[in-house]
């Protein structure tokens, strides 16, 4: 009998978690009530996501725990494949292709990399799932070994195009997902080819020179 309810409970979270991510990628984060999760979900009880999950944090970390656990795997494999190099589109490409190359896997439509988008414009969702992401052990050695190959550039610009580097990492996806799930065409005929053109954007950002800023006007009031 407990068997039994563990793998219906099992069952549940699971179509709870695809109803979610489907409807958070399609409508937003705020837009979307438990209710109607429950019911994308085939759950009579309105109140399902909260027994099952507790909080929305909760549900968003589930999801988005159940996408990274692959997309680390296939992270370690590459950082195993890339140790001790000093090139950065190297260690660029184990930023960038563990996401498509796990993209890839789920099929059309799919919609993680439209959630995700989602999840990084909501301010306190954005600050949790990147603080579990730097613990995960092949993502944090990526950085340490990118920030390595980036010592020239001042510890501020190495910071801002981080910055800049997440956001087109994560809009490119969405957009090439967004474009499957339509049906109309896509700037890259696949995720591969979409990697490798992120990869070669992005290394190119990180190299670009940096112009010298002019100190800051004082403001007289």
């Amino acid at each position: 009998m407990t068997d039994a309810r563990t793998v219906r409970s099992a069952g549940t979270r699971e179509a709870i978690m695809a109803a979610a991510e489907r409807l958070y990628a399609e409508h937003g984060l705020v837009a979307v009530s438990n209710r109607q999760i429950s019911e994308a979900a085939g759950q009579g009880n309105v109140a399902a996501v909260g027994y099952h999950f507790g909080t929305r944090a909760d549900l968003v970390r589930a999801i988005m725990g159940k996408h990274s656990g692959a997309i680390e795997e296939i992270r370690q494999r590459m950082v195993e494949e890339t140790r001790g190099s000093e090139e950065v589109r190297a260690w660029v490409a184990c930023l960038v292709r563990p996401a498509t190359e796990h993209l890839a896997t789920l099929g059309v439509p799919s919609w993680y990399a439209r959630f995700a988008v989602q999840v990084m414009t909501d301010p306190v969702l954005r600050a949790i799932v990147t603080d579990e992401a730097l613990t995960r052990e092949p993502l944090r050695e990526t950085l340490h070994g990118l920030g390595g190959c980036l010592d020239a550039l001042p510890a501020e610009v190495r910071a801002e195009r981080g910055d800049m580097a997440r956001q087109l990492i994560t809009h490119t996806c969405a957009e090439r997902e967004r474009a499957l799930a339509e049906g109309t065409s896509t700037r890259q005929p696949s995720w591969d080819d979409t990697a490798g053109a992120l990869t070669d954007a992005i290394t190119g950002l990180l190299l670009a020179p940096v112009t010298r800023r002019s100190p800051a006007k004082e403001v007289r009031t």
